[in-house]
This record gives C-alpha cells, structure tokens and sequence, in this order.
C-alpha cells in the first residue's frame, strides 16, 4: 500500500506536527481545516474563492449527493470534481453522521443501514460495499468507510454494539476499496475510530481499526454534545492510540479552541459546517473573538471586522456596511462573512504551521487564545 503521508517537523514542546498529504489532484499541507461543501458547493462561496483564499482540498458528502442530484448525473459528468468544477482534492463523508443526526428516518443491521430520505421519504438500504461504490463514482480523492457515530450520553452496550457494527462495516469497506483500486481507482480510504467516552471501547476500536491498515484514520464520536474537557480527554487519549506515520482526521471541528487542541495533540485534519454556517447568520471570527454584524453598535462603526485580518472582506468593506446588508437581508452578507470566516482559519493553520516549524506552537497556542478570549484588537 502505497504510503500518502509524511510529517516534516514535529514541535519540540507539543506534538503538533507538520507534513504533506500527496493525494490524487495533488498535495496538501497539514494540520488542514477543511471547508464543507455538503451537496458539492461550500455555501455563498465559488470555487475560485475557495483556490484565492488556497484551500488544497474540500469535504462533501456521499448520503447527500447520493440523494441528489444522484449518481447517474455525477458519473454523466465525469465524477464530481468535473460536475462542481473543483482541480483540487475532495474529502467524501460516508454518511455515518447522517445515520447519527437523521436517526428518526434511519435503522441500522449488520448488513448495513436502511434510511428513509429527508427530502421525499423514499426508502433506501446502503451498505458498507455501496457507500465505496458510490464514492469510487464521485472519484473521491479520500473516501470514508461507513460507521455508527453515538452521541455523549450513549449506554455502554449500545456503544459497544455501534462500535463492533463499525469494525465489521470496515472490513468490508476495505475488500471493496481494494477491488476498486485494483481496477484503477485512485482514492485513498480513511478507516474510523468510535468508542464513545469509554476507554476500553476507544481501545478497542482503535486495535480493530489498525488491523485493517488502511491509509489514513479519523477519530470519530467526538463534539456530539460532550463538555469540552471531555472532548480534550478523549481526543488526548484516542490519539495516543493512533500510529505516527499515518494521517489522523478529527471530524466535525471548526473553531479556534477546538482546532488548536486537535493541532496539539498530532492530529493532522479538520473540518466543520460552522464557519460558512455561522457567517450566514452574520457572525464571524475575529483575533479578538467571536463578532456578531447584527449589532446595533455597528450601524455607524466604519472599520472593518477584524483589523488584524488580511482578507478582502476586511481590507474592503466596514462594520456599518456589513450590517447594513445583514439587515437588508441581501445575500452579499453571507457572503462576505464566510468568506471572511473561512480566510481567518486558513490563517490560523497556516500561522500554526509555521510556529510547529519554529518550535513554538505552545506558545502561539496560549497568546492566540489569550487575546481571543480577552476581545481586544491589536
């Protein structure tokens, strides 16, 4: 199996790292945040944004895209990157947290999972062996194996079950990728981690997980509701778990306290609706915090969002403009804020990259925090 990862450098008081992902539309540097485009798109922004603020790969995901447009129109179009117009890599979400968060339209057996579609309440019945056939037609340059994602508060036997459900839908999803590959598929397949918040679970899954030796490995099963140092707990003690050479994916962050914490602890991956979802509410991030555009002190407030940030949202529009446009309800709103939202935490991984480098990722850490916490501009 041919590797797709090396680490570069690795902080000498941390264990955030750096490195490179070498990945069928080309390379990209880690740690990496992610932007989510669900059904093909990242919400309010175009491709060419996303390649002007230099994002090397995007997430989207199969239980959606599966729904629609379908895979006859996906695979009449080339695959997915020819259809939305993307050179760069795409990341493929399996679905497993549609199973989680859908669990009303879903049940799940061990053959696979049998849903009912949020759109029309048509039936369907997906399976390991599927959900890898579908990704394989998206040309996905990463896919994820299905899994059962349980949320904080789950009963140990039903974590239990989930995870041995998962490590099954793994083996399967393993023999069916290798097929695809052997017949000249070039995606790379990313195996998951569950447990819930029991130890012994994490461990188990994790030694599961390992024997399959697939290319890269997610840590799934967190931020589903748990208190953050339970979050920094389990994320700590899972990644221990986790071999170095091999690229480690957290699913399902997107702010500055959470990414910080995944940075260091070696994880090597990231990504999060929250961003472009929080920016279409006309809330953004900022060094000096979270910033909500709605408020009132803004009307007349001509500086930009974040003084400190270098992207065209800050260096052309103001805080009373903003607004204004929030309050008009004009879509140029959202955006602007996502794609202010999205250019701020390009910059957080590219800035923690270069403190790794430099030996002094915990001390980045703590002032970035410091002074996010604190709402004061530079």
């Amino acid at each position: 199996m041919a590797r797709i990862f090396s680490i570069h450098h690795t902080d000498s008081q941390s264990k955030a790292r750096t490195g490179t992902l070498n990945l069928a539309h080309g390379s990209v540097a880690t740690p990496v945040f992610m932007p989510v485009g669900t059904a093909g798109t990242v919400k309010a922004l175009t491709q060419e944004d996303l390649q002007k603020i230099g994002f090397e790969i995007i997430l989207s995901n199969t239980y959606h895209l599966y729904l629609r447009p379908g895979m006859p129109v996906i695979a009449g179009a080339g695959g997915l990157h020819a259809f939305m117009n993307w050179n760069k890599n795409i990341l493929t979400d399996s679905g497993g947290f549609q199973i989680f968060s859908l669990a009303p339209f879903r049940k799940i057996y061990p053959e696979g999972v049998q849903f009912r579609s949020h759109l029309d309440g048509s039936s369907h019945t997906l399976t390991p062996e599927q959900i890898i056939a579908i990704q394989t037609v998206l040309g996905s340059d990463i896919l994820m194996q299905l899994d059962v994602c349980t949320p904080w508060g789950t009963a140990y036997t039903e974590a239990k079950t989930a995870l041995n459900t998962t490590a099954g839908w793994l083996s399967r999803s393993r023999e069916a990728w290798e097929k695809a590959a052997d017949a000249g598929y070039r995606g790379a397949l990313f195996s998951i981690v569950q447990g819930n918040f029991y130890r012994d679970l994490r461990e188990q899954s994790a030694a599961l997980t390992l024997a399959e030796e697939t290319p890269g490995i997610a840590i799934g099963g967190l931020s589903v509701g748990e208190p953050h140092e339970v979050f920094l707990e389990y994320l700590a003690y899972t990644a221990a778990l986790l071999p170095q050479e091999k690229p480690r994916y957290v699913m399902g962050i997107g702010t500055p306290q959470y990414l910080l914490a995944a940075v260091e602890q070696g994880i090597d991956m990231f990504d999060c609706v929250l961003p472009t979802r929080t920016g279409r509410t006309g809330r953004v991030f900022t060094h000096a915090g979270k910033f909500s555009i709605k408020k009132e002190t803004n009307a007349q407030d001509f500086m930009p969002l974040d003084p400190d940030c270098a992207c065209p949202v800050c260096r052309s529009y103001s805080r009373a403009y903003l607004r204004h446009l929030f309050k008009s309800q004009e879509i140029l709103c959202s955006m602007l804020a996502s794609y202010h939202n999205l250019f701020f935490l390009q910059n957080l991984m590219q800035n923690a990259r270069l403190a790794i480098a430099e030996n002094r990722f915990a001390s980045y850490k703590k002032d970035f925090l410091t002074r996010y916490a604190s709402g004061q501009t530079s």
